[in-house]
């Protein structure tokens, strides 16, 4: 008999989270004593507002949360999501309408999962989160990948989505505000967009987790609110992680038709079960109460984003549109290719963007994430949701390293 794959293909086939393993890096060096600079990790610096703190030690002490709840999520916690998206999206669904997650990459998952047969093509704009496209062929999909570069400030078009559309095209994945690029689209554009996608008779699947993140008046604009024209055809991913400080309590949530919800509980009944019950109502507090922490961040996030966006675009070879969204600078640095930089050995001359990146971080011990981890080579991203001191020091370590200054 011929010798069979330890791994199956389709396991072996998925890229590590590239956000991840950069952070992970970043936090090895320092444990080791490196004085190392991460823009890797998309989170916050701030901690969990205490309120809901204390929510989860009230609940980790009432015995009804010690044990299993159902798959799909607690019925308080669906209909406080149902009610904060009505207050936030203007959008009104009921809470069979909605589905407690493991974080938001399991509602991602389980979005395509639910939707996608064998071949179904997904319309990716890109760049895109890394992990969509894994999500995608997860699931047996084709994630199609419509590029928008900096020159068009990363926001992909109807012209260029229809051009991509074939007969096998299910699903066009909108994010906005966006990871990784921080770009945002005007109500114009994402009504524009829903309207295409509708006359298409496509399904919209719509991250929105970053929708509290916005900067310089521009709104956020749900296109499920702004397109009814998608009828029962829009799913809605969602999540405390950004909004609250809230990346390590692993809760988040899918919103979508009554039987796409159904089938997505049953996946969930298998693979998880029910979300830590702690973390669900330390969610309820969340959502249920006010957007003074977020409110706060932004303050925070945005004076930051001003002063990283400032000094990569001073450092000849980087063009870095300002972001209106999120907490991510995606800076263009396909000038600084094939340029020589000296190192402690010798020259260097990085080909790709990610030899650009593992430069950085061997040379002046700052990680960022190469553009490979979101499509097309020549792209760096960073996190500004670190502190301001370590800001100043990372980006100034990039600027006396890239060299030469505009």
């Amino acid at each position: 008999m011929p010798a069979q794959a330890r791994i199956s293909q389709r396991i072996a086939a998925i890229a590590e989270s590239a956000t991840l393993a950069v952070d992970a890096k970043a936090k090895a060096l320092k444990a080791a004593g490196r004085p190392v600079i991460g823009f890797g990790a998309g989170e916050p610096d701030f901690p969990t507002p205490g309120y809901i703190v204390e929510a989860a030690i009230e609940a980790a002490r009432q015995p009804k949360f010690h044990r299993y709840s159902p798959a799909g999520g607690l019925p308080e916690l669906k209909q406080a999501v149902a009610a904060k998206t009505l207050r936030d999206s203007g959008y009104q669904v009921d809470p069979s309408q909605v589905l407690i997650t493991n974080g938001g990459k399991q509602a991602v998952y389980e979005s395509f999962a639910t939707l996608l047969d064998p071949g179904d093509e997904v319309l990716v704009p890109t760049p895109f989160w890394t992990t969509y496209p894994e999500a995608i062929r997860l699931a047996g999909g084709v994630p199609v990948e419509v590029f928008a570069g900096p020159e068009q400030g990363y926001l992909v078009t109807v012209d260029q989505l229809d051009a991509a559309l074939t007969e096998r095209t299910k699903v066009l994945l909108f994010v906005s505000p966006s990871n990784p690029t921080g770009a945002v689209y005007s109500p114009e554009q994402v009504r524009e967009i829903g309207q295409w996608a509708a006359a298409k008779g496509l399904w919209v699947v719509t991250d929105e987790i970053y929708e509290h993140l916005t900067y310089d008046g521009v709104p956020f604009t749900s296109i499920a609110t702004a397109v009814p024209e998608l009828g029962d055809k829009v799913v809605i991913l969602n999540g405390v992680a950004k909004t609250y400080a809230m990346t390590g309590w692993r809760v988040g949530w899918m919103i979508g038709p009554q039987d796409v919800i159904k089938a997505a509980t049953n996946l969930q009944s298998h693979a998880t079960s029910n979300v830590a019950n702690v973390s669900q109502m330390a969610a309820l507090a969340a959502v249920s109460g006010p957007l003074t922490a977020v409110d706060e961040m932004k303050v925070a996030f945005d004076r930051r984003r001003k002063a990283m966006v400032t000094a990569l675009n001073a450092i000849d070879g980087v063009d870095c549109p300002t972001p209106k969204g999120a907490f991510y600078a995606y800076a263009d640095v396909r000038g600084l290719l094939g340029q020589e930089f000296a190192t402690a050995t010798g020259t260097v001359s990085p080909a790709t963007s990610a030899e650009l990146a593992a430069l950085i971080l061997d040379t002046v011990e700052v990680a960022v994430v190469p553009g490979e981890a979101f499509g097309p080579s020549g792209y760096i991203r960073l996190s500004y949701a670190l502190g301001d001191e370590d800001l100043a020091t990372g980006v100034g370590r990039l600027q006396e390293f890239l060299g030469t200054m505009k």
